[in-house]
């Protein structure tokens, strides 16, 4: 479905046409799709738009994932009624630690109660998502997929009061090309950012309206998943397994998931925390690593990978969220970073969201209001069941930055238990994170080059073959939507000084150091992206800016 555009022709020399609604959204994930929908159920009169970059709603979206239901049975008490993707039911929760050759099982009993995974579901969010769509669409919601928003539109009160979405035929220097079209204006009374981590213009009105002065620096992850047809005999449904340890060891926190669905299906991921320190250290190959252990070898050994992706995963918690609610509009779900880090789970947090910031613009727009702060949402995302969720674990990243993934857990589970007991309250107080994961790397110089095992092709496989997996696909004639703030400084800073972190950091082979000496240079294959997002975050001289490509590009992801 397109945006209809009443002039065609050569728009780039004319205004950009407009459109007015009562709530744009951008983004159609879990939170983006929950506000629509809550929004409709308050007032089927409203005007609601979802504008999605991807080819289609769920093809942008990878997750686990383990499904809290508590966010979708707010919204939609009748899910199972009306046939949403959920239906494998946790039956078994594994943790264990891992050695090169072997495992202890942490035991049950050990973990807080919030751990547990008893009435969570293994879905592919991508499918709930397109689900949630129909369900959006059936109240009147209307949903514009392939439709990149690349630049908000600022009303004359310095509120942000639309988007531009739609803008096509750029040639590769920036220049419009014949075919260009300028795109549209959406304006709303209220604009919703949730583009998920790292989102281009959630990061811009970030900064804009200082919405961090008072917040902890974010942090994140690098999230890489496969999705595997096991043999029978290896498949397990409705088993969970989280792992600590091997190969990433128990100084760099991380660590893997393994979710067996339906249909002899596997999904297997790992999380690398990206306040590493080595920039040496090279996250896609400690995934392919991590495959070959015993224990994982056996249940993927005979079977056949059938689909890659990878992208970040917010994980600084309740202290790292930012102000959430600006001047005409609100940040949602994993643009304000609302992931549980220890229970590696954020989507019924998403919804949570979602539902808040509509029922806060519903409330202002039956009063008449337009283009304010939601002040009753960014109250609301604390004090309510997203805040009440996050405090509980606040300080389980930070004690696994200061003391390893082990230390983070013996101390982190102690601090969960005795929050259980005693209220919420916590003896560490709330701890706060320290660097960002940009200042984290150091100079190349204080650490060993790590050497890692040749993919073989069959467990492990080189990232060009991966990306395949992910169904990437960039028109090629666009400019390249990773933006460098100075072309000279990975050659003059980042190679000395850091080693070229960038052609480690991506899981998408996107970035390369050509040539030698005097003749090297930086080539950047963004053709290559799955729109992780971990240059915009990880790059140590914070110089590269993840923007919108053409709307349609990028992942295709069928059931992640």
């Amino acid at each position: 479905m397109a945006i209809p555009n009443p002039e065609k022709g050569n728009m780039s020399l004319m205004e950009r046409e407009s459109m007015q609604f009562d709530v744009v959204i951008v983004g159609a994930g879990p939170a983006g799709l929950a506000a629509a929908i809550r929004l409709k159920q308050l007032d089927e009169s409203l005007n609601v738009v979802v504008l999605e970059k991807g080819s289609e709603v769920g093809a942008h979206i990878l997750s686990g994932a383990v499904l809290d239901p508590s966010g979708l049975t707010r919204l939609i008490p009748d899910w199972k009624e009306k046939g949403a993707p959920i239906g494998i039911e946790v039956k078994r929760d594994r943790f264990w630690l891992l050695g090169e050759a072997g495992k202890i099982r942490v035991p049950n009993f050990l973990m807080p109660p919030l751990m547990s995974n008893h009435g969570n579901y293994i879905v592919s969010m991508g499918n709930v998502c397109r689900w949630m769509a129909g369900e959006a669409e059936a109240l009147g919601v209307e949903i514009f997929p392939g439709m990149a928003c690349s630049e908000l539109v600022i009303g004359d009160a310095g509120e942000v009061k639309g988007v531009v979405a739609g803008e096509f035929g750029r040639n590769p220097d920036g220049t419009p090309s014949e075919s260009h079209e300028p795109g549209m204006e959406l304006h709303g009374s209220y604009v919703f950012l949730s583009e998920g981590v790292r989102g281009s213009l959630s990061k811009q009105v970030i900064a804009r309206y200082a919405l961090d002065a008072d917040s902890d620096v974010p942090k994140f992850g690098l999230g890489m998943k496969e999705i595997w047809e096991v043999p029978p005999e290896a498949h397990d449904e409705g088993l969970v397994l989280h792992t600590l340890g091997w190969p990433l060891g128990f100084r760099q926190s991380g660590g893997s998931f393994m979710y067996h669905l339906d249909s002899n299906q596997v999904y297997i991921g790992y999380i690398v925390d990206l306040n590493y320190r080595n920039p040496h250290l090279f996250p896609y190959m400690e995934f392919q690593r991590f495959k070959h252990h015993p224990e994982i070898a056996k249940v993927l050994s005979g079977g056949k990978r059938v689909a890659y992706g990878a992208r970040a995963v917010t994980k600084g918690g309740f202290q790292s969220i930012p102000q959430s609610a600006f001047p005409g509009g609100a940040l949602l779900g994993c643009a304000s970073g609302l992931v549980n880090l220890p229970r590696i789970k954020g989507n019924h947090n998403a919804m949570q969201s979602g539902i808040a910031a509509a029922e806060a613009a519903h409330a202002a727009i039956t009063a008449g209001r337009s283009g304010d702060v939601l002040e009753s949402y960014d109250k609301e995302l604390r004090a309510g069941p997203v805040g009440r969720d996050l405090r509980k674990v606040r300080n389980v990243a930070p004690l696994s930055a200061r003391y390893g993934p082990v230390g983070g857990l013996a101390l982190g589970g102690f601090d969960m238990w005795f929050q259980t007991i005693f209220g919420g309250f916590s003896l560490f107080g709330t701890l706060k994170h320290g660097k960002t994961d940009a200042d984290s790397t150091e100079d190349a110089s204080r650490h060993a080059p790590i050497e890692y095992p040749k993919p073989d092709g069959v467990l492990s496989f080189d990232r060009l073959t991966s990306v395949s997996y992910s169904f990437t696909n960039h028109e090629e004639s666009q400019p390249a939507h990773l933006v460098l703030s100075d072309p000279d400084v990975p050659v003059q800073v980042n190679w000395p000084r850091f080693a070229g972190p960038s052609a480690r950091y991506c899981p998408a082979g996107v970035y390369e150091f050509v040539g030698e000496g005097a003749d090297r240079r930086f080539q950047i294959n963004f053709q290559n992206c799955v729109h992780c997002k971990t240059c915009d975050i990880k790059d140590p001289s914070q110089n590269i800016t993840w923007t919108t490509p053409q709307g349609g590009d990028g992942p295709n992801y069928p059931n992640m």
